[in-house]
Parts: C-alpha cells; sequence; structure tokens
C-alpha cells in the first residue's frame, strides 16, 4: 500500500458518496466530509485509557484511547472494527479486544490552518492487558477513572480534543440507557 491514506468520503447519515480522497486534502480549508472514529477502552477497574495526542492536530490534548479514520484500502474499504483494531495496534500496541459501535456524530471544527469535518463513530471495547504507545504519534498514557473522566471533560474542556468531548456525551447516552435497562428489568 502506498504512503497515501485514502479516506472514505460520506453524507451526514454515515452513507457512503462513491468518492475517496487523500487525508491530507480531506482536512484543508473546510475539509472534506469523511469517515472517523474514537476507540475507548475501559478496564474492570472502571478506568477509561486516555492518550495525550503528538500530532500537527490538537497536539498535547488528551484524547481517548485511539482515534483515526476508516480507510480505502486497494480491495475493500475497512470495516469501523477493522480499524479500530489497526489503530489500537498501531497507537497502544494493543491487539486482541472485540469493539462494539456505541454511537456516532459529525463535527466541524478548525485548529491552525486545518480542520476536521467528520462523521466520527463511537468505538468501545473493555481490556485489562498491558499497551506500550507508539511514541510518534502519543507523549503519554493514563487510567483514568470513567466518572473522574467524564466530569473532567466537562470541567476542562480546553485540555481535550473537540472529538473527545462529543464521545463523552455518546458515553454518557449509554451510560444512562444501561442504567434505564437494569431499572426496567429488575421491576
Amino acid at each position: 500500500m502506498s504512503s497515501r491514506q485514502m479516506l472514505i468520503l460520506v453524507d451526514e447519515n454515515d452513507v457512503p458518496t462513491g468518492q475517496y480522497e487523500d487525508k491530507g486534502e480531506c482536512h484543508f480549508g473546510e475539509g472534506l466530509h469523511h469517515r472517523a472514529f474514537v476507540v475507548v477502552l475501559e478496564n474492570k477497574n472502571g478506568e477509561v485509557l486516555l492518550q495525550l495526542r503528538k500530532h500537527v492536530r490538537w497536539d498535547k490534548f488528551w484524547d481517548v484511547t485511539a482515534i483515526s479514520h476508516v480507510l480505502h484500502l486497494k480491495d475493500h474499504d475497512e470495516t469501523y472494527e477493522e480499524a479500530g483494531l489497526r489503530s489500537l495496534r498501531d497507537e497502544m500496541g494493543i491487539s486482541g479486544v472485540t469493539l462494539s459501535k456505541i454511537g456516532g456524530f459529525n463535527y466541524f471544527a478548525k485548529y491552525h490552518g486545518h480542520c476536521e469535518n467528520e462523521y466520527c463513530a463511537v468505538l468501545f471495547g473493555t481490556y485489562d492487558g498491558d499497551h506500550t504507545e507508539n511514541p510518534d504519534v502519543v507523549y503519554e498514557t493514563k487510567w483514568m477513572k470513567k466518572e473522574t473522566f467524564l466530569e473532567d471533560v466537562e470541567k476542562n474542556t480546553d485540555s481535550y480534543t473537540p472529538w473527545c468531548i462529543l464521545a463523552v456525551k455518546q458515553l454518557l447516552k449509554q451510560i444512562r440507557s444501561t442504567k434505564h435497562e437494569i431499572r426496567n428489568n429488575t421491576k
């Protein structure tokens, strides 16, 4: 595969348009609306694995476990799970995780001449093993109690990427939905 990453262009409902564009082209000016995702891993202690980004866009901002784009490859378009597993391996040295899509959102954000114009899926998984962050893309990592993380994102929005803030809203929806289901099943 060439070093160029080809991204999948989508509409506001995450339906592919049948077009693909180079990653660099998708992130300048107003950008081109493309498919992306975040991965949130939680351990058995109720902690979320976070990373301090090392990237041209939102450098030195805290983010969820892994973040990237779904790629158009020579022989197929990646699924969200394939892309999420690739990103976990490349960014954190993690494998053997099962991921579930728990939601998604559209957003647009600018940063120092670059932009994000994406439909971003939120992928969730559980993981209790070791990880080795890639020093080319991650400054440092930390495990943070999920409740503390959710509160910190609301209080310190300047410390987190825009998509991390929006992903937290999806996590809160999932938590509320799960609590509602548990209450209904115990009645």
